[in-house]
């Protein structure tokens, strides 16, 4: 059986549509020794093709990250399947909170192996990832975060925390987690060792890494939330609690976020009104991820900048000319951060300091 998609993108969109297929978009992980990521790789390929899940997936030596999308009619036998794996019966399956962003979260399937599933840059052998704080659920979150003597730190990216977070939070002006861990310690958390260290994500993976990783280090309070925000926001409309996270919840698919409350705590990077949607510039070349309104992306045409939009002016096979040889962009820029932009990420002061923009 052939193990990867040759599909392109038009293809797979057309497939999907006349399937008819409803899709549940799922993230789950899981910390555990595989011994051959490669063969399990595969073999995870082979069995979710075979039910047409879609999404992204990376497997190694620690574990598994996934972020998924599953037909709605093969649910049942997608769950039994992850069954059948022992380190991964009865895992906990995050369900996306809001799946009407866009129309498929993905549209095909790609599994890699990876040197670990959550890059952290750290070196430390006798670090067991699996010693980690303690889990809470949504109404324990609430009560210890009420408390003055707790520290709330957000775990994401600049540009995640910049369109939603909780209430109350640190919100670290960071790119990726790798820097995150040293940044955080330096930043907030020398000398405070004995407060309670709370922290949260957006399914847990991440939290999951770091609440160990501070434990190890010496801390002795260090709790985070269980499964993340999208468990947090599910477990709140079911229980029917107070839900302290305002704004949207970053995902990393096609509807790139989910709203949790209708609060905008964000602002267009190209004229500064209230907006809170992510959009990556029209531009192959450039593919820059900021914050866009439906007037300026009207307006530019989906692109960050003047340069961009002329540039897709131009044929496809000099568009294509001019990108040969030029990394990524997500190499050459920071997300929301590049020069092109006028209203770029506040980094003088945390965004957990504002009041929401406006609420609609």
């Amino acid at each position: 059986m052939q193990l990867w998609n040759t599909l392109s993108k038009e293809e797979l969109e057309a497939k999907w549509k006349e399937s008819g297929y409803k899709f549940v978009t799922i993230s789950f992980y899981q910390y555990a020794k595989i011994e051959n990521p490669r063969l399990f790789r595969d073999h995870l390929f082979q069995m979710w093709s075979n039910i047409d899940v879609v999404g992204r997936t990376y497997v190694a030596k620690e574990g598994i990250n996934a972020q998924i999308a599953v037909p709605l009619h093969q649910l049942d036998q997608f769950r039994n399947e992850l069954n059948e794996i022992d380190f991964l019966k009865d895992i906990r399956l995050n369900i996306a909170v809001d799946e009407s962003e866009a129309e498929f979260a993905f549209l095909k399937l790609k599994i890699k192996v990876r040197d670990k599933i959550l890059a952290d840059g750290l070196m430390d052998e006798t670090f067991d990832v699996t010693n980690t704080g303690k889990h809470l659920l949504a109404e324990e979150f609430n009560q210890l975060t009420d408390d003055p003597n707790t520290i709330l730190i957000d775990f994401r990216n600049h540009y995640e925390s910049e369109v939603g977070h909780f209430k109350g939070a640190i919100l670290p002006d960071v790119d990726t987690f790798r820097e995150s861990l040293p940044f955080i310690e330096e930043e907030y958390l020398k000398g405070n060792q004995d407060k309670n260290l709370v922290m949260y994500c957006t399914g847990g993976i991440r939290c999951e890494k770091a609440s160990a990783w501070f434990k190890h280090r010496g801390f002795k309070n260090v709790h985070q939330l269980e499964g993340g925000i999208i468990k947090y926001a599910n477990d709140c409309k079911v229980a029917g609690i107070e839900n302290k996270f305002i704004g949207k919840n970053f995902v990393f698919d096609e509807r790139r976020g989910e709203r949790i409350s209708e609060d905008i705590v964000s602002v267009c990077h190209q004229c500064g009104s209230p907006a809170d949607t992510h959009n990556n510039c029209a531009n192959e070349a450039c593919h820059l991820l900021f914050i866009q309104c439906d007037s300026c992306r009207q307006k530019m045409e989906a692109c960050c900048s003047q340069e961009c939009l002329e540039t897709i002016q131009l044929p496809l096979d000099v568009q294509k000319e001019l990108r040969k040889g030029k990394e990524a962009s997500n190499k050459i820029f920071k997300k929301g951060r590049s020069k092109k932009l006028p209203f770029q990420s506040n980094t003088e002061k945390p965004l957990s300091l504002f009041e929401p923009i406006i609420t609609k």
